[in-house]
């Protein structure tokens, strides 16, 4: 049962756009004991069909930018691999840490950013069709 609430917290977490492994795998490592590499993993395994469905609602909701997703999609891949050959290669405290410093990092520039998220001046256009007047 209490796999199935990290689960849900996660997909909830992850569906807002968020980030579901930031619950999914403290909430592995903390609650279930689950070794850190081994979390990430399955962080990994589920963030596939979590993003699926998130993608339909978003994208129904037209908050995808089209014009910006190969070139991310190509990044990220790119990135991934990357990610993934040096996590294999640190042990599990290690990787740990550095999780933690990502998180809390992440945490308090959310914290400390001026403004909501959405009012922090991107530019306008990329986001917008219409030409600025």
């Amino acid at each position: 049962m209490l796999t199935a609430l990290i689960g849900l917290a996660a997909g909830v977490v992850g569906g807002m756009g968020m980030g579901g492994g930031s619950i999914l795998v403290p909430g592995l490592v903390l609650l279930l004991r689950t070794p850190q590499h081994a979390a990430q993993g399955i962080a990994l395994a589920t963030f596939l069909p979590m993003a699926a469905v998130a993608l339909v609602v978003h994208y129904r909701n037209r908050n995808l930018r089209l014009r910006h997703l190969l070139p991310l999609v190509v990044g990220s891949a790119a990135g991934a691999l990357l990610g993934a050959l040096v996590a294999g290669r640190l042990n599990d405290r290690l990787l740990e840490r550095i999780f933690a410093a990502f998180l809390l990092v992440a945490g308090l520039y959310e914290f400390f950013a001026p403004g909501p998220a959405g009012n922090r001046e991107p530019a306008k256009h990329i986001y917008s069709k219409q030409k600025n007047n």
